[in-house]
Formats: C-alpha cells, sequence, structure tokens
C-alpha cells in the first residue's frame, strides 16, 4: 500500500468514531504549524487559499494556483490532507473531475465539493466523475458533499432537515462519503440529520454551537474551523501592520510572537 492509500485510509477511518476537529490551513507553513500541534489531519480552507493569492472566494482562484498550494502543503505535513475545492472550479462535470485529480496528483486524500445555489443534480454529476478519476488513480478519496440548505436558505426552516436529507441520499447514491452542513446549529435538526442521512456529519464552527464532547453525543463526526483561522490571523496582522504604519512602534510587532529558532524549526528536513 503506497503512502498516499495510507493516508486515505487513516481519513476515512477518523470520521469512524469520534470527533474529527480540522483546524483548516491556507498554506504550508500555516498547515505545518497545525500539523505540530496534534492535528490527525489537515484541512484547507478554500477562503483562505483564495486571499493569501490575492483573489475573493468563491470559484476565482486559478486552479493551477490550487494544485501548487496544495503540493506544497502536501510537501510540508505527514498527516492526512483534504482540500477544500469549492464548486470545483467548473459547471463540468469531467472538468471538475480533470482538476480534483490534479489535487490527487500532488497528494490530497480528500476533498471538500459544494452545491451552493446549484441543483442537487450538477454535484451529484460532479461526485460521480469525481469518484472514477480518484479510482483510476488508485486512490480511495474521501468525497466531503457540502450542502447550502442551513448557509443559504434554501428551503424554509421547517423543511430544512427533509432538503438536506433528501439532498445527503442522492449525494450518498453519487458516491459521496461525508456530509457538510454548514450554518446548521441546532440541536435537534443535527440528531436528525445525523441519525438519518447515511454519512458522517460536518458542521462548520460556529458561536452558537457547543464543545466537541456535546457535539459528538448529538452524532456529529467532524467539526471544521473554515475560514475563521485565517480571518483571525488577517485581524491580528491588520493591527499590527497598522500600528507600525502609524507610529514606528517595534515593540509591539515581538509581544506575542513566535521563535524564530522556534518557527524555522517546524521547517527543517521538509
Amino acid at each position: 500500500m503506497t503512502a498516499q492509500n495510507q493516508r486515505a485510509e487513516t481519513f476515512h477511518r477518523l470520521h469512524r468514531d469520534g470527533l474529527l476537529l480540522l483546524a483548516n490551513a491556507w498554506d504550508a507553513g500555516s498547515a505545518r504549524l497545525i500539523e505540530s500541534l496534534g492535528a490527525s489531519a489537515v484541512a484547507t480552507t478554500s477562503a483562505g487559499v483564495a486571499w493569501a493569492h490575492g483573489f475573493a472566494d468563491g470559484d476565482h482562484l486559478p486552479v493551477p494556483r490550487l494544485i501548487a498550494t496544495v503540493a506544497d502543503i502536501a510537501r510540508a505535513v505527514r498527516v492526512p490532507l483534504s482540500v477544500d475545492v469549492e464548486g470545483g472550479y467548473s459547471e463540468d462535470p469531467a472538468a471538475v473531475a480533470d482538476h480534483v485529480a490534479g489535487v490527487i496528483d500532488v497528494g490530497a486524500v480528500g476533498i471538500n465539493i459544494e452545491d451552493g445555489a446549484a441543483a442537487p443534480e450538477l454535484l451529484c454529476a460532479k461526485i460521480e466523475r469525481i469518484k472514477r478519476a480518484a479510482a483510476n488513480l488508485g486512490v480511495a478519496l474521501f468525497v466531503n458533499a457540502r450542502t447550502d440548505v442551513y448557509l443559504r436558505g434554501l428551503a424554509p426552516p421547517e423543511r430544512r432537515v427533509e432538503e438536506t436529507l433528501a439532498r445527503a441520499a442522492r449525494y450518498r447514491e453519487a458516491g459521496a462519503d461525508g456530509l457538510f452542513v454548514p450554518g446548521l446549529t441546532e440541536e435537534a435538526h443535527a440528531r436528525a440529520i445525523a441519525a438519518d442521512a447515511g454519512l458522517p456529519l460536518n458542521l462548520l464552527a460556529r458561536a452558537a454551537l457547543p464543545p466537541a464532547a456535546e457535539l459528538r453525543d448529538w452524532g456529529v463526526r467532524r467539526l471544521s474551523a473554515g475560514s475563521d483561522l485565517a480571518q483571525s490571523v488577517h485581524a491580528r496582522l491588520r493591527t499590527l501592520a497598522g500600528g507600525f504604519l502609524r507610529d514606528g512602534d517595534s515593540r509591539p510587532l515581538a509581544a506575542d510572537a513566535m521563535s524564530y529558532p522556534e518557527l524555522n524549526a517546524l521547517f527543517e528536513g521538509r
């Protein structure tokens, strides 16, 4: 078994019991730092990756930039790597499968792919083509199907569980391995979806959600930080850089900084 297949097997296993916590990275440096803190896997944030390259989130990042970033992260970490490919950067399922094959080629063992405002049929077609492409490459890719029923309000509140489960059934039949429902925070809804979706349920970190132990009790199997870490880092950078540009005071810059030797040591031998 190749090292990539071993990581793929591990990533699938991490969804079976307990709660997989994913602190989403946006480049090789953030991924390596997250890994060093004991993360069992690393996932990317599409927004963070796009911003790091000077693009807006929302399928604007050129696919070659994405693949190059994934290659850099895969070189820097040893744990399983999952990549947020947004909507696949195309409406053509064949083109989406080619894009995903590119991230598999450089080391990814999982992806997130979303339906957004499009019809569920389109995501089903994308998933089917992706799974065929992954099988041709000999990698058991974990496909985490994201549905935006809650995030975008694609159904009235009283019908969101029903609509999410209907989509989950279709995505599962198409070959999805997990179900990502960003925006879902209600306990009763989460319990119902976790019980009946037939796929491990992934939630997006929100202040309204309880800690990990309680989410495990709800039946949730994965919790993603999403873009929150990247947003927080950018907010800190704005504060420090703004202050330095305003008054040239050097002292705040090093106040909470990691030491140079500590940070540099993360990348030695990588």
